[in-house]
């Protein structure tokens, strides 16, 4: 429990004590330092229930502060706003408990299951920069209930079933005819053929086949046909299918670890499509599939609804399995594999009717209990100066490889250091270059567009990765330093540098309560830099190692490791790394 939590229920105590019962107190952040630093606004909830003037309720309430020393500067405002700051000593005991421990100033929430749909990576097809918020924003978030105390799991979704893996097995074929996967007659072993592609090579066929789709209508028909023995298992293709997947979610695992993005399940559509047959049963046993021009959809109107709601499309006219439909089969198999409470879907906001759609018609279904939250977290995209979706030089969509090259570039030029080694400088650029994006990219509310700006984002100053990066390691420097101190209390502080970090601290909780409830990182990433911003201030004005006073110096030190401990700590969160020295 965190601290302002702990003294939430206090207060709760002292109200009590003054003749008011409260179901709870909500300490908050005052807005007016000079009247105090936390306000306390349970007397106009109280004035309807015991018939009193506020301030004079106030008052009462005031007469029990006073009589407690962790308070000064209480006093009444307006119509009854009690107003309180906290004693030096208080803000001692405070600093000193979550220098300790980081984790006492957390609330931790009631256990709850979530797995965290996220990445969404397209088998075959190289990783692009649309990638790279969901993946962000989704492993951030599943580290942020981990924290909370959540059980949570992230899933990466492959697209591995559809069309597209049909147009690369046809355009393979065009290649490789002689392969044994295309032989109706071969019985050995598949495992055993060998394969002359890689996934340098996956990615460049699946644009040919794309185009040459487009173009030739035998051609794509050719894939359909693909398609349809893949899912129906026919030997050959479906073994050649496998091996395609296996190498392109190599890659794609190699990718996002660059990122310092996991996922605990790997399932792809096609494992979820496991469960079609049940899932088929289900709605036909419930009569929720109507005909419509050769399809079978699911009606998902309501009549609360203040625009056309279209039904959802379950099989279509050729009797594949729909978009809409993989995704209802996954929730069917996660309920059965994981039960879990929540799931929550990160994925482009431009996507919130195909999920509204999906949501409604498993509820329709009752795939899920009522209880079970199935949310879409949509998020913005990253744009270019023009405002559009970050593209090439040349307009082509950029891949998320080659939007981390050309920042790793930039931050490799920025590191001056000669003492430094080539190796290193290499492992420092890269480690800074994944700060840069990531930073830049979880710092905006999820929801928003942002402009990608390359200088911007890799500068030491400002509200950047890079900034926060060598902050930090300036406080680790300094604490290796201060070492043969053996600092491990704060008894005396001095400056008002000094509280603001510990006023700053205490909002922590607030912060990490809001981020899962809006299920945004923003506030995170704001509070990283405002907490840095205030050390480095302190900082600025405090000879820390040489300071002569024994007491003031160690409370320093102290102070200085407990702003470390919870930097790294968030950015931890946020999947940020920390060089040992840039």
């Amino acid at each position: 429990m965190s601290v302002i939590k702990k003294l939430e229920t206090d207060i709760k105590g002292i109200l009590k004590k003054a003749g008011y019962e409260v179901d709870k107190v909500l300490l908050e952040p005052s807005n007016r330092r000079d009247l105090g630093e936390y306000q306390i606004n349970n007397a106009m909830q109280l004035t309807k229930i015991y018939h009193e003037n506020p301030r004079d309720i106030a008052a009462k309430i005031v007469t029990e502060l006073e009589k407690d020393n962790r308070f000064t500067n209480i006093n009444i405002a307006g119509p009854g706003f009690i107003n309180i700051s906290f004693s030096d000593q208080y803000i001692y005991d405070f600093l000193n408990e979550i220098h300790e421990d980081v984790h006492n100033n957390i609330d931790k929430k009631e256990p709850k299951k979530i797995i965290v749909d996220y990445g969404g990576a397209n088998v075959a097809k190289a990783l692009h920069v649309g990638h790279l918020r969901t993946g962000n924003i989704g492993e951030a978030l599943k580290r942020l209930a981990l924290l909370l105390g959540y059980d949570a799991l992230g899933d990466a979704h492959l697209g591995d079933y559809g069309r597209p893996l049909g147009l690369v097995l046809r355009e393979i074929k065009e290649r490789y005819p002689e392969l044994k996967y295309f032989d109706e007659n071969y019985t050995g072993d598949y495992s055993e053929v060998e394969l002359p592609i890689t996934n340098k090579d996956l990615e460049e066929i699946y644009p040919v086949a794309s185009n040459k789709a487009k173009e030739d209508e035998q051609y794509l028909e050719e894939a359909r046909i693909i398609t349809a023995k893949i899912q129906s298992h026919e030997k050959g293709y479906y073994d050649l299918w496998k091996r395609v997947v296996d190498i392109s979610k190599e890659d794609i695992k190699k990718t996002y670890e660059s990122l310092n993005v996991s996922f605990e399940i790997w399932n792809g559509e096609s494992d979820e499509m496991e469960y079609f047959d049940e899932l088929l049963k289900i709605y036909e046993d419930k009569n929720l599939l109507v005909d419509s021009e050769g399809a079978r959809v699911v009606e998902v109107a309501t009549p609360e609804d203040k625009a056309p709601m279209p039904p959802l499309l379950f099989i279509r006219s050729n009797g594949a399995a729909s978009y809409e439909t993989t995704d209802l089969a996954a929730i069917l198999e996660r309920k059965i594999n994981y039960n879990p409470d929540e799931i929550w879907y990160v994925v482009d906001a431009r996507q919130a009717l195909h999920f509204e759609q999906t949501f409604r018609a498993a509820r329709k279904a009752k795939l899920v209990e009522d209880r079970v939250v199935l949310e879409h977290v949509g998020n913005g995209t990253m744009n270019g100066k023009d405002g559009k979706p970050f593209k090439t030089r040349d307009g082509g969509v950029m891949s998320l490889k080659a939007l981390m090259d050309l920042v790793y570039d930039e931050t490799y030029k920025k590191i001056t250091n000669e003492s430094i080694k080539e190796e290193e400088k290499k492992e420092i650029a890269r480690i800074v270059a994944m700060a840069a994006v990531k930073y830049a990219d979880l710092l905006p509310y999820r929801g928003t567009d942002y402009i990608f700006e390359l200088e911007k984002f890799t500068d030491l100053e400002g509200k950047t990765g890079p900034y926060l990066l060598y902050s930090t390691i300036r406080m680790r420097s300094l604490l290796k330093k201060a070492e043969e101190f053996k600092a491990t209390k704060i008894t005396k502080l001095k400056g008002a540098a000094e509280k603001e970090i510990a006023l700053t601290l205490l909002t922590l909780p607030l912060v990490l309560n809001r981020a899962v409830e809006a299920k945004t990182l923003n506030e995170i990433a704001e509070f990283l830099y405002k907490l840095t911003a205030c050390y480095n201030s302190f900082y600025a004005e405090n000879k820390i190692i040489i300071e002569e006073d024994a007491d003031l110096r160690n409370s320093w030190i102290v102070l200085t490791e407990t702003v470390y401990n919870i930097n790294m700590l968030l950015l931890g969160i946020l999947g940020i790394e920390v060089p040992e020295k840039m």
